[in-house]
């Protein structure tokens, strides 16, 4: 961890990223793809690296053209967009082969991640099958180990916000999932989204049903228009925060600034660390130890104001900031 100076505990509101951050979303999404690679010699050698990078550059491409396609749509499109990929790669190697009686597969990977992203043909009803299944597959993926529980902790001392890459429908289940753990939900009614509210945003805590929510604001980017790296959803969160005064705790005084109550935590540098530091707020490094993406910055870059290597290691610190204040 590193020692900058001020605490934790002097911010008000926390800004979370999910998934990669609280949900294991290289896990998840390298195990979805695992069909698609199986049907490709080339891909099937692929590492868990090269893999969530060729989907990484695909998904980067379509968040950019498409801000405001549905999450779970986006990811049935990269699927669909993947394959057409590979596709044309196995038949290039196919013709290479029949001539130099050898395939690189490093090469292959290569071109699959530096590739364009534009629409084709759909495929057939199977092939359209699998990349709806591989959209839905959100609902599957699974938290960290210390997330909930950590969760809940923090929710003690700040007011939880998300700002996440996602729809409302798919966020659905992993906001049981972070609510309550890695269960089977006997009720799932307080997770979902409401079909209607008093509020612009959606503030579980709000609700009749509240269950375990330990989120007072959720904001996905089919609310704010946007998938980050994009400014747009932080500018959104930072305004909303900033007009509604109970998620500080109070009104701001005239010389305060709301950029100064907020704390984005995250585990991606390049999605929510650097659009954070370009907006002037401070940041927590979420540094999961298994993540092979988005955790590296040219010239070795360090965005974040905190370091820590599980969102429970930040907990504890929260906890004896706390203490050693006589509590929040």
């Amino acid at each position: 961890m590193s020692d900058p100076s001020g605490k934790l505990t002097d911010r008000k509101v926390l800004i979370f990223d999910v998934y990669g951050t609280l949900m294991d979303w290289e896990s998840g999404l390298y195990d979805a793809l695992q069909p698609l690679l199986d049907k490709f010699p080339s891909s099937r050698s692929w590492t868990r690296r090269e893999a969530l990078t060729a989907f990484g550059s695909v998904e980067t491409d379509l968040q950019s053209q498409s801000p405001d396609m549905l999450y779970a749509d986006l990811l049935a499109k990269v699927h669909e967009v993947l394959e057409q990929r590979l596709k044309a790669l196995s038949s290039q190697e196919t013709s290479s082969s029949t001539v130099s009686g050898s395939t690189d597969g490093t090469a292959t990977f290569a071109e699959a991640a530096a590739g364009t992203s534009e629409e084709g043909a759909s495929g057939t009803e199977e092939d359209l099958s699998s990349h709806k299944a591989f959209g839905d597959s959100i609902k599957n993926w699974p938290i960290f180990p210390d997330t909930s529980a950590a969760l809940h902790t923090l929710a003690g001392h700040f007011r939880l916000v998300v700002l996440s890459n996602v729809d409302r429908t798919s966020f659905q289940y992993t906001h049981g999932a972070l609510s309550e753990g890695q269960v089977t939900l006997k009720d799932p009614t307080p997770y979902l989204y409401p079909t209607s509210k008093t509020e612009k945003y959606w503030h579980p805590q709000s609700t009749a049903a509240k269950g375990k929510s330990p989120w007072t604001l959720i904001l996905t980017a089919q609310d704010v228009g946007c998938y980050k790296p994009a400014l747009g959803g932080f500018q959104e969160a930072l305004d909303y925060i900033k007009t509604n005064p109970e998620l500080l705790g109070g009104q701001l005084k005239e010389e305060e600034d709301v950029k100064d109550k907020v704390l984005v935590v995250a585990q991606s540098l390049t999605h929510d660390h650097i659009p954070a530091g370009q907006l002037g707020i401070k940041s927590v490094w979420i540094d999961r130890e298994s993540a092979v993406t988005c955790n590296e910055l040219p010239g070795g870059q360090k965005p974040w104001t905190w370091r820590f290597e599980t969102l429970g290691e930040m907990a504890s610190v929260v906890e004896k900031e706390a203490s050693e204040q006589g509590g929040v």
